[in-house]
């Protein structure tokens, strides 16, 4: 790697750190504590599950949207403009969330704070790449990943607990002190590490990448209120699909694509990155609806629930930590496919759960579905990312990225629709009703599951590398 990219000299380099991490905790922290309240806010702003579960697919499709667009940024904006500004945004953000008084303004304050996010993320690692030895570079990507897995961990636990005693907005509050924290580092110890080039800015590719994603999540989410087969449903579907193709189309053909989609060209990419959106789907469908059940299905506080969700997440963090080093020593295709099958189980016993389901078992069903996710994700990520070369990685880094928040909305938009269906096709209480719409949720995942398990058949058994291209 050359000089320009590697090495760039400053003070702190940790201190320099300090500000991105945080924010990218937050971020991260987000992204997942909020599940935990959704039951309440159902309540509190009097709108259903198919409203509500905007709070989670906008702020993910406003990552999606942003994420993609993060290297440009950098060639227009120095390294501190962005990261003060998405820190900045993401204040904004999380105080209009917390005195929200109305759900269209708490969703604008959402998807506020997804900018913030989307620009803190990408940059984060692009800055560990510019200003540390490549001696370094590993056991600092490694702390980072930590931050990043430990924030979903105990993001559902924490908010349990802040929603034992304290209002829905609490949660919000909650994320100010560490993002005022990060601004302070952020002005005070981050330095300028880019390169200010201002680059040709393709608004058309811009345009179409926002619509066409908006138009497949917005369908998908209208689809558990109206129906697949309503107009809005179809007219929204049919947009994002034609507007979509036309992005694909013009990013292959453009000499500087602002997403290289020539990478799946790749075959081991192709199939490695297919992976990893099925089991970020998995993960975050289950993350979705289990606190959701676990308060109206089983009828439990909202403290307990987080409490109950813990070990998954833990097992999640950890097991991620431990399989991302498996593809050394065995490859990819045989932890995807035992990770796979450890998740059918897991995912097979919740859907075999009723609303007197005790609490041993849904911690048991979690914590196995939570190990095979991440034992099939890490990998099936590493075998995307090592079968490219040069810049080719960055790129496929940055899609992987992209795609998983945009798939993280459509799964949720989706698990949100079945539930609706498996509500409406069940008879008893409502307790009984919400449990059949879980387990409708959870058959979804079982099809992701299968789809994944098929596909480990065309990964290779070899770890790929790029030193034998």
């Amino acid at each position: 790697m050359s000089k320009e990219t590697r090495g760039r000299q400053v003070r702190h380099p940790k201190l320099a750190m300090v500000s991105m991490l945080l924010g990218a905790f937050v971020g991260m922290l987000s992204e997942t504590s909020l599940n935990i309240a959704l039951p309440k806010l159902i309540l509190a702003f009097h709108v259903n599950t198919a409203t509500i579960q905007w709070l989670v697919t906008g702020y993910m499709l406003v990552i999606g949207i942003v994420l993609p667009l993060s290297s440009l940024i950098s060639k227009w904006f120095t390294t501190r403009q962005i990261i003060i500004f998405a820190l900045v945004d993401f204040i904004v953000g999380a105080v209009i969330s917390a005195l929200a008084g109305n759900f269209p303004v708490l969703l604008i304050g959402r998807m506020i704070q997804g900018i913030g996010t989307g620009l803190i993320l990408p940059l984060m690692f692009a800055v560990v790449m510019r200003i540390f030895p490549p001696q370094k570079i590993g056991a600092v990507m490694g702390g980072c990943a930590l931050v990043i897995m430990f924030a979903p961990a105990i993001g559902p636990t924490l908010t349990g607990l802040v929603l034992a005693k304290l209002s829905w907005n609490w949660i919000f509050w909650l994320f100010v002190p560490f993002l005022a924290v990060a601004l302070i580092f952020a002005i005070t110890s981050l330095e300028n590490v880019g390169d200010i080039t201002r680059p040709h800015v393709d608004v058309l590719s811009i345009l179409e990448s926002a619509v066409g994603c908006s138009g497949l999540v917005i369908g998908a989410s209208l689809s558990s209120r109206d129906g697949w087969l309503s107009a809005p449903v179809l007219c929204a579907l049919i947009i994002g699909i034609v507007v979509l193709a036309f992005y694909i189309h013009r990013q292959v053909h453009l000499e500087t694509p602002i997403l290289n989609l020539r990478v799946f060209k790749t075959p081991a990419f192709a199939i490695g990155s297919t992976q990893v959106m099925l089991d970020f789907g998995i993960i975050l469908v289950a993350m979705y609806l289990l606190p959701m059940y676990i308060q109206n299905g089983l009828l439990l506080p909202v403290a307990l629930t987080g409490i109950i969700m813990l070990p998954g997440g833990v097992v999640n963090a950890l097991t991620s930590a431990v399989a991302g080093r498996m593809y050394d020593s065995v490859g990819a295709k045989k932890p995807a496919m035992i990770g796979f099958i450890i998740a059918l189980i897991g995912a097979g016993m919740l859907a075999l759960t009723s609303d007197h389901s005790s609490i041993a078992y849904v911690i048991t069903a979690h914590v196995i579905l939570m190990i095979g996710c991440p034992l099939a994700m890490s990998p099936s990520q590493t075998s995307a990312l090592n079968s490219l070369s040069g810049m080719e990685s960055a790129d496929g880094s940055t899609i992987l990225n992209t795609m998983q928040q945009i798939v993280g909305a459509l799964a949720t938009a989706l698990a949100t629709s079945f539930l609706e269906l498996g509500r409406g096709a069940a008879t008893g209480s409502s307790a009984v009703r919400f449990t059949n719409g879980v387990h409708w949720g959870i058959y979804f995942t079982l099809v992701l599951i299968i789809i994944g398990i098929v596909l480990t058949f065309k990964m290779t058994d070899k770890p790929h590398s790029n030193d034998l291209k």
